[in-house]
């Protein structure tokens, strides 16, 4: 989308300079997300999926996420 030019007919704004950097490093944060799901999704299609022995269970996988967001936000009395 960002290779198509803008409709002559419709001015765009602009974006302040911190602004336009912060939208660049989100594109790029979510861009290597993207790649490192089609890199699981690309080994589970060449070699099938993994043993249930090497696998995490969802539940502490969700758990340990829960811990990391509750870290980052400060608690509320």
């Amino acid at each position: 989308m960002s290779e198509l030019p803008a409709p002559a007919d419709h001015a765009r704004q602009q974006l302040e300079p911190d602004a336009a950097d912060g939208l660049r490093a989100y594109a790029a944060k979510t861009r290597e997300s993207a790649d490192q799901l089609a890199a699981v999704l690309e080994d589970i299609a060449a070699n099938g999926l993994p043993s249930v022995e090497d696998c995490t269970p969802w539940e502490e996988l969700r758990e340990a996420h829960l811990d990391r967001l509750a870290a980052q936000r400060p608690a509320v009395a």
